[in-house]
């Protein structure tokens, strides 16, 4: 899939010098970017998605205790 994206100039010009310095593309340093950061990304987004739906009293909660309990997993 095809994209563009705008960066500053000064991250462009950052991500020009590694690609020159290091005999690879500009797309193959963008790709690990978001490929290595896309976990980071979605953990941070969604949990604070569901932390804002626990705030709001959208989401229900479970007592690690219970959890424990009902997974028989006190020993």
């Amino acid at each position: 899939m095809a994209t563009s994206i705008r960066l500053s100039p000064e991250t462009e010009e950052r991500l020009r010098f590694l690609a020159a310095q290091t005999g690879r593309s500009k797309a193959f340093y963008l790709r690990e970017l978001i490929e290595n950061g896309i976990d980071d990304l979605e953990d941070y987004y969604l949990a604070a998605d569901v932390l804002e739906r626990v705030r709001k009293g959208q989401e229900r909660l479970h007592p690690a205790a219970d959890v424990k309990a009902d997974l028989a997993l006190d020993g």
